[in-house]
């Protein structure tokens, strides 16, 4: 394996990491990072050079490592990963018997022992995304210990260690038999497609799954609903099979629209009497208040950042704005889901985010239902940020 190098930890993040805290991060260091290799095993100690926990140099935008036990006895060889990846794919049991669920995470980073790597079931065929190239380094022995321990199609890979985690372009086939795509899994009793090897996307968000099954199940009968930021159309299918009177997706990038016409056809719907628009969803709000359009239901899962010719938009700045963009096309009593993903904004702050749009419109509202990740992202007890996934659905009046 690597050659062991020792980072001095500063005092105050001493106990953090001995209670098991996994990221790495800059500040926590009073020495090292010196002449290091991507990959390279450390031992963090501290200033009496005294063992506090054992970790690989990795750097992505969250950190630039991963602590990968607190037992110095502790080999990280091949046997090392092989158990903790065993441990990971028995925790999803339940998952592999489902007859109705065919695609869901089966190694969830940090939360199962591992930082900087995820691993994908999608129908037969594995997903793994690498955070950064220190992780990358160990791909041999993962893919030999998913061999091992899983029967599979093909695997597949999405290399994301570029700046600020972009994905690198390239053929994303690993081992097996290549697949045919559009490849069509299984959700909930619903069907997506998905393409494992075309570019940093898989065509659906799987820890989307369980959000997806309330709207299905519980929300949309009889309703118009409106879905911005609308990808290839997830919401948009779940919404229609649940009854909805009508869906709208809206999505700036070209794709959306074939991609989402796909989905809906996967699932045997009529997309035809469905709306989908290629537009930026600022411009649709305007559009959709100019025709006098309303909703009962209004999606919002914007990305943490996106960029197009006229606006910038932040979730961690601009989501009361698109609250309250979205409420003046609300039906009075209809419903607004409010998600993001941003890992750095809290559930209490993007609470208050809200809270802030209802009460600059005048709008009372009350809360049905709180989500964070479903149970096969399992999240680290250490590390809050690991639980990355809010989403809220409320009524307003």
């Amino acid at each position: 394996m690597k050659k062991i190098k020792e980072w001095m930890i500063h005092p105050t993040y001493i106990k953090r990491y001995q209670d098991g805290f996994p990221l790495i991060t800059k500040d926590a260091l009073i020495s090292g990072v010196g002449p290091v290799n991507e990959g390279d095993i450390v031992h963090l100690v501290n200033q009496e050079n005294k063992f506090i926990a054992k970790a690989y140099y990795g750097k992505q935008n969250k950190g630039i490592g991963w602590v990968l036990t607190t037992n110095r006895q502790m080999k990280l060889d091949a046997v090392f990963f092989l158990e903790t990846i065993r441990k990971a794919i028995n925790y999803r049991a339940s998952f592999y018997n489902d007859n109705q669920t065919n695609a869901f995470r089966v190694f969830n980073g940090e939360g199962d022992g591992i930082g900087g790597v995820t691993i994908d079931y999608y129908a037969g065929y594995y997903l793994i995304n690498w955070y950064s190239e220190g992780i990358y380094t160990y791909k041999k022995v993962i893919v030999q210990t998913l061999d091992q321990l899983v029967d599979f199609h093909a695997i597949y890979e999405k290399k994301r260690f570029q700046r600020k985690g972009e994905y690198i372009d390239d053929d994303d086939f690993v081992a097996g038999t290549r697949g045919e795509f559009p490849l069509i899994v299984k959700e909930n009793g619903m069907h997506y497609a998905v393409d494992l090897n075309d570019g940093a996307m898989t065509g659906i968000f799987l820890d989307q799954r369980d959000v997806r099954k309330a709207i299905r199940d519980t929300y949309v009968e009889g309703k118009r609903v409106l879905n911005t930021f609308s990808y290839t159309g997830a919401f948009s299918v779940a919404a229609s099979l649940g009854g909805a009177a009508q869906t709208t997706s809206v999505d700036l990038a070209k794709r959306s629209l074939p991609k989402t016409i796909e989905q809906f056809s996967v699932n045997g719907i009529d997309y035809e009497a469905e709306n989908i628009h290629v537009m930026d969803v600022f411009d649709y709000f305007k559009y959709a208040r100019r025709k006098k359009l309303s909703f009962d239901m209004v999606i919002l899962d914007p990305p943490s950042f996106a960029r197009s010719k006229k606006y910038t938009f932040s979730v961690a700045k601009d989501y009361t704005k698109l609250l309250k963009e979205a409420l003046s096309v609300t039906t009075k009593g209809g419903m607004i889901v409010a998600s993001t993903n941003n890992a750095t904004l809290t559930m209490r702050k993007f609470k208050g985010m809200l809270a802030k749009g209802f009460q600059e419109t005048k709008t009372s509202y009350r809360m049905l239902e709180e989500h964070s990740l479903p149970k096969d992202f399992r999240v680290h007890k250490h590390f809050a940020r690991g639980n990355y996934l809010k989403v809220l659905i409320y009524q307003v009046n």
